[in-house]
Order: structure tokens, then sequence, then C-alpha cells
């Protein structure tokens, strides 16, 4: 695993926001009274949430909140890459996956356009809206290539529709998450092969069960003298 390190540059504070504290608080009421830690993995995504990465002045905040050592918040965050810790995109975080199945579907094609729009991986683009990175598989391995951007999937992509998309997004709109060629779930393209009845998830093929009469138990008897 890579080493991973706070940003050289920090804030000089962090508050959680009333909405952000209440949300916490919530999941902290989720664990028994002196079991409050187990909602820091909670606090430092919702902390992100409402920052957009997770900064040195937000673990300490953390930590003083769950009744934590520092030390303890900061493994967790330096630990789980879905942790951000340096300051992302205004208008987007933009995960290419590399792995191999996307790489054998075309995802050099998506890095490169990265590259050109927005400069080296793991850095802010110049104008401060877009940060991207190479990640490891995100589970859409069917649908590949694809990215996540920001909360959500974006699979089946060329580098041409990735560029759209990418554009779309410079310029405020939302583009619908899922499949860039309209594929259902991860059916093959075009449209699903098997199991298209729709009289296998109506309920109209299923047919009562008549339970047979089960034996009566026989009486306890005395053993023969």
């Amino acid at each position: 695993m890579s080493v991973r390190r706070l940003a050289q540059n920090q804030p000089a504070s962090f508050a959680f926001k009333p909405a952000t504290l209440k949300a916490v608080q919530g999941w902290m009421g989720n664990f028994p009274a002196g079991r409050q830690q187990s909602a820091v993995i909670a606090t430092l995504w919702l902390v992100q949430k409402q920052e957009g990465w997770v900064s040195e002045p937000a673990i300490r905040a953390v930590a003083e909140l769950l009744g934590m050592p520092v030390i303890r918040v900061l493994e967790i965050a330096t630990f789980y890459t879905m942790f951000m810790l340096e300051p992302v995109g205004e208008v987007a975080l933009v995960q290419v996956c590399g792995t191999t199945p996307c790489q054998t579907r075309g995802a050099e094609g998506l890095l490169a356009v990265c590259q050109r729009k927005f400069g080296p991986s793991n850095h802010r683009s110049a104008d401060g809206k877009f940060y991207w990175q190479e990640v490891e598989c995100m589970g859409a391995c069917a649908n590949a290539p694809m990215a996540a951007i920001n909360d959500y999937y974006y699979e089946d992509l060329t580098p041409e529709s990735f560029e759209k998309l990418l554009d779309d997004f410079a310029a405020g709109k939302k583009p619908k998450p899922g499949s860039a060629i309209g594929r259902q779930g991860s059916a093959p393209e075009g449209a699903p092969i098997t199991l298209t009845d729709a009289k296998l998830y109506d309920g109209s093929l299923a047919k009562k069960i008549k339970i047979p009469n089960l034996p009566e138990k026989p009486s306890k008897t005395k053993a023969p003298a």
C-alpha cells in the first residue's frame, strides 16, 4: 500500500455545520453508551461531504467529538482511500478505474482525456474545478471502462463520451449516472437475453403447494415386561 499523508497546506480550523453535526449525532446514537467511537468512519465521511476532503483540524475535531486519541482517527483517515486528504475539485472528483478489466476495454483512453484536460493525476486542475486520479477496481467490471464522478458511477464509456461527460459537469449540468450506452444493470449490450418473461416475476407462474397430512404421532406404550 502506498503511503498516504496529510496535505502540506492545512486550514487554520474546522467546525461542524449544524446539519453535519446532527447527522453525526444520529450515527453516534446507533451505538451503546461508551461505544461512540464506532461511528468514526461515518463521521469522517460526513466531514468529507461537508468540506470535500478531510483536513488535519477536522481529524482533531472528530477525535474530540468521539472521545478518541487523535492518532486513532489519523490512522483511519490515512488507511482508507475513500477519504481524500487534500482539497479536491470544486465541481468534481473524478476517479478512473485502471484495473485489468477496464484496461482491456479502453481505460487508457479515459486516462489520456484526464491528463490532457486537467494535467497530472492526484492534482487539481488549473482552474480548481476538477481533481482526478486513477484508482483500483470499483466493482463495475462488466460495464468497463468506467469512472466514478463524485458519488456516482458512469459506465461503458469511450474517450468521446467521457470527455462530453466532463464538459457537461464543467458547464454546471448534472449528467445522469449509469451506462453511457443504456445498458440495463450488468446485462449484455443491447438488452437482456435470458429470464425475460415477465411471468417469472409477477407471481402468475407460482403454484399453490399442497402440504400432505402428516401421520399422527404414535401413542406411547409401555414396553412389555
